[in-house]
């Protein structure tokens, strides 16, 4: 199934009907939006709606299988073009799987990545080719574009500082440097200029509760609530 982008939240001005919403949780490693997608979630649920939170990669069975491959610390020899297709990978399987069949069911979804990270992190992080990439999302999604994602912007300290004070074992991909998160950061606000309609900016040094009445107005408004 795909959608057309016509219908996207950015070239209309219609409201969702019997179709659901998607909507992506962005930025770097330490930004916050883990914790906002959960919190959005939470406040759609209390709004009467059918939400399904995700993740990516995963969400599926054999996405979860690809997840645990591209985090683990032992594949450190896994090339940057490997990586790429395995993120690819993941996301058909999900959106097929289950993205799709929630919306057609009028399902809010709230996924925690979405292509927009592939962008970030293996186009201007990695440094690989942005249009064979770009080529290679439209074979991956089919041509499904979220309806709202928000960034969230953070400051690369902040970021580190989180980081180092988030519980639990790093993974393969919480090794790189700050030349690379910096690298990322720029892809992301790159995105966000191209793409001002879909994508809306939070400033994710502010708390975890302004974050949140923000990214609340901006759903009333999409909405229409």
């Amino acid at each position: 199934m795909m959608y057309n982008n016509d219908k996207q939240l950015g070239n209309s001005q219609q409201h969702p009907t019997s179709r659901g919403f998607l909507i992506t949780f962005e930025g770097i490693d330490g930004s916050g939006k883990s914790t906002q997608a959960h919190l959005a979630a939470d406040w759609l649920r209390l709004q009467g709606r059918s939400v399904l939170s995700l993740r990516e990669p995963g969400g599926t069975t054999i996405g979860e299988s690809i997840r645990s491959i591209l985090l683990a610390k032992a594949n450190t020899a896994m090339c940057v073009e490997t990586e790429l297709l395995l993120f690819a990978a993941a996301r058909a399987q999900i959106i097929r799987e289950v993205i799709e069949p929630a919306l057609a069911a009028g399902t809010f979804v709230i996924c925690d990545r979405f292509y927009d990270s592939t962008t970030a992190y293996q186009g201007y992080g990695r440094g690989i080719d942005r249009e064979m990439i770009r080529q290679l999302q439209v074979i991956a999604t089919g041509g499904l574009r979220p309806d709202r994602t928000f960034l969230l912007d953070v400051s690369i300290p902040v970021a580190m500082q989180r980081l180092a004070n988030r519980p639990g074992k790093a993974d393969r991909l919480d090794g790189e440097d700050t030349a690379f998160m910096i690298r990322t950061q720029d892809g992301y606000r790159a995105i966000l200029l191209e793409e001002p309609d879909r994508m809306i900016r939070m400033d994710a040094d502010c708390s975890v509760s302004e974050i949140h009445n923000t990214i609340i107005s901006h759903l009333k408004g999409d909405l229409a609530l």
